[in-house]
């Protein structure tokens, strides 16, 4: 990816060449190489692709950069978020309660941190970054499988694959990026991911990059402990104020009984203030819910027309019991 959501514009590499190499009748996997070309790089490509209920890409790139660019996406992935549960108004008059081919971006750090981050639809142009020195791991993911959340019969949102990024090597400073961008329809892909180096190479000297993508449906050892479920937000009681109810599941945390006493590590935006949660056990799904309300900044009836919108508000949150965390973060963008 190159220059994506820069002031000097996109540019779109294309692949000139592929070059297939003809399988042996026995074998489990087929080799392509392939040549990418734009005006500010060239690559070279070797593809080895096993396919199965998890299809596997093995990627092997060298990039020659031939001039010097803003930014640059290694192992970039697009996906189409229109709208999920996370919303409590659909923005156009649908059967359908959900329609999205991902619904996170999941990231398992270096740190040992696990992070989940909702995606959305935003209003305006999104950027967000996470900083990633050499990740264990990334991906955009269609966690929600139940089809009774989608009910499309025939772009069966619900079987649409997630992608997982795991980097070979060391890939050093770097970022995880998501650009989310505004749709009125679910035919755009309006959704990009990718890890962005901190420093790039000079023009003209080769860097590698490599990577395996697995291509999957569920996956419950990603991550390996507890995992967000589902994320909504609606109108709280107190004028000017938020709830959000997060269910979490999986792990270690349905087997605790309900007099466990867990406790979740809450963190809310610097412009708003937190004023109640609750955590206790979901005993219809098995799992934990989180609850709690923000008191939003008071804002003038002009400021969501304004061209310079003040920018989301940023909320984390995880679960543990004593000093043992059971959960993914997550991490959410709440844009009023």
């Amino acid at each position: 990816a190159v220059d994506t959501a820069t002031h000097s514009g996109e540019e779109f590499p294309i692949f000139r060449e592929f070059w297939i190499v003809r399988p042996g009748r026995h074998d489990p996997q087929i080799t392509v190489f392939a040549i990418l070309d734009s005006p500010s790089l060239t690559g070279a490509y070797r593809y080895v692709i096993q396919p199965g209920e998890t299809t596997v890409f093995k990627v092997f790139s060298t990039l020659f950069l031939r001039r010097g660019v803003d930014k640059l996406g290694i192992a970039p992935l697009t996906t189409m978020f229109f709208y999920g549960e996370n919303v409590n108004q659909r923005p156009v008059d649908d059967f359908r309660p959900e329609i999205h081919d991902s619904d996170g971006l999941m990231i398992d750090f270096r740190s040992g941190e696990w992070l989940w981050r909702p995606l959305s639809n935003p209003k305006s142009l999104q950027v967000y970054c996470f900083e990633a020195p050499s990740p264990v791991g990334f991906g955009l993911v269609q966690r929600d499988r139940s089809f009774e959340h989608y009910q499309d019969l025939e772009s069966r949102y619900d079987t649409r694959p997630s992608v997982w990024i795991v980097p070979s090597g060391t890939w050093g400073e770097g970022h995880v990026e998501l650009i989310e961008i505004p749709t009125d329809n679910e035919l755009n892909d309006n959704i990009n991911a990718f890890w962005v180096p901190e420093e790039l190479p000079d023009p003209g000297k080769p860097v590698t990059y490599g990577y395996t993508m697995f291509w999957y449906g569920s996956d419950p050892s990603r991550p390996p402990g507890g995992r967000v479920e589902a994320t909504r937000v609606g109108s709280a009681k107190k004028p000017g104020s938020k709830k959000f109810v997060i269910d979490f599941t999986g792990g270690s945390l349905n087997a605790l009984p309900a007099d466990t006493p867990l406790t979740a590590d809450l963190t809310v935006d610097e412009r708003t203030r937190l004023v109640g949660q609750q955590l206790y056990k979901n005993r219809v799904t098995g799992g934990w819910r989180l609850v709690f309300d923000i008191q939003l900044p008071e804002s003038g009836s002009l400021d969501a027309v304004l061209p310079n919108r003040p920018r989301p508000y940023e909320l984390r949150a995880f679960l543990r019991n004593g000093e043992d965390v059971l959960t993914e973060t997550w991490s959410y963008a709440f844009d009023p």
